[in-house]
């Protein structure tokens, strides 16, 4: 991954300048670290079990998207992207990788090394990307909720933005990447290793954690912050034009009104008859049924921007505790030529990037009762198929 450029980097930096001091010492992880065959047979099976979950996690959001229509709306559509870049770091960086990790060689080439580095980054930022896409379009929802839902359909503005992502993320790396060594005129990567040549440079590290990692968690945090805001507006707003004012008393305390007004919300939700009798208890006229249902429906929609807004905090607090200490590490690192950092910290933060592939799949159907139906559907087929009929009688 790339945390794992980085902390190669480093450590190299650190060994060239104890090797002109007439150090032996070396930067290598794998069996040139140390590690002996037990840990190396740990190494391996805890790569391949998170190789094997991010792929076929993500993979089942693929195919839960390519199989239920119901799911191809403009909102999953950017949750798809960010399937599609988890997938890919599961597998192609991390197979690619796990060679180097166990042995401390880089033994596929120059080509194949710069591939992987563009690869590597590209993805880590195109999901950095997905996530600032997915607050953004959840803040849309709740704020202008009436456009928004008449843009559902149109996936040509969807696909845009998803392919914007990839061109952004790919500009903030790949360029550097690819042209650094020609425009420097020298090369500071050996034969046996491969990390960015760029990771010495702090300014330029610095720049790039900003574009991705630091004004992204802004903007994801404003977005949030505006979401539950509405909500929070939305919610007092309801409370004022309920049917609450004809039967509080004048002395009745703040606490009690606001309980009562939570009892009458609820009550709408419930059976047609049960919304009917909280109706009348509410000294509402029989002839206001259209009142009703409009408070009915403001009521869900609040609870449905509710469950967007708990969705996305998730999605956002698994992206912060996974991204932040990396993030923080390398400048520190990159500041202070990797001595005054402990290497093994620096292991515990490219793993948490891992980590952040593998969680994002699991988020879906916890979030989304949709993605849920339809990881039922590919899952267990034959529930669906049992479920129909009696589905039908009781219908009947």
């Amino acid at each position: 991954m790339r945390a794992r450029i980085g902390a190669v980097m480093l450590e190299r930096n650190a060994s060239r300048e104890r090797m002109e001091l007439g150090s032996n010492a070396t930067a290598h992880m794998g069996t040139e670290a140390g590690f002996g065959p037990p840990v190396l047979v740990l190494l391996a099976a805890v790569m391949l079990l998170l190789i094997g979950v991010i792929v076929l996690g993500n993979a089942l959001v693929i195919l839960a998207f390519k199989t239920d229509r119901s799911l191809r709306r403009q909102s999953n559509y950017f949750l798809l992207n960010l399937a599609i870049s988890d997938f890919l770091v599961g597998a192609f960086c991390i197979p690619v990788y796990l060679p180097y990790i166990l042995t401390g060689k880089w033994m596929l080439g120059r080509g194949l090394c710069k591939l992987w580095l563009v690869m590597d980054y590209l993805l880590c930022t195109a999901s950095v990307f997905n996530i600032v896409l997915i607050s953004y379009d959840r803040f849309l929802s709740v704020t202008r909720a009436v456009s928004y839902r008449a843009r559902q359909g149109m996936t040509r503005s969807a696909l845009a933005k998803m392919a914007a992502v990839w061109v952004l993320a790919f500009l903030l790396y790949g360029p550097a990447i690819l042209l650094w060594e020609a425009v420097t005129g020298e090369s500071h990567v050996p034969e046996d290793e491969c990390f960015a040549e760029f990771f010495h440079t702090w300014y330029f590290l610095l720049s790039a954690s900003t574009l991705e990692f630091f004004f992204p968690f802004l903007s994801v945090a404003f977005f949030n912050l505006s979401i539950y805001l509405s909500i929070r507006e939305r919610r007092l707003r309801y409370q004022q034009d309920s049917c609450l004012p004809k039967i509080r008393p004048m002395t009745s305390p703040k606490r009690e009104r606001l309980r009562l007004v939570s009892n009458i919300c609820r009550s709408s939700l419930m059976k047609k008859k049960k919304a009917e009798k909280e109706g009348e208890n509410c000294s509402t006229p029989a002839g206001r049924t259209d009142t009703r249902t409009l408070r009915s429906t403001q009521c869900s929609r609040l609870i449905q921007d509710k469950k967007i807004a708990k969705s996305l905090a998730v999605i956002v607090c698994v992206f912060a505790v996974c991204w932040a200490p990396y993030t923080l590490l390398m400048i520190i690192r990159a500041a202070c030529r990797g001595n005054c950092v402990s290497h093994h910290w620096y292991e515990v933060t490219f793993w948490l990037l891992w980590l952040n592939s593998a969680i994002n799949p699991f988020l879906y159907p916890l979030c989304h009762s949709s993605f849920r139906r339809a990881f039922t559907k590919i899952l267990c087929p034959k529930q669906r198929t049992t479920e129909a009929p009696s589905d039908n009688a009781s219908n009947n």
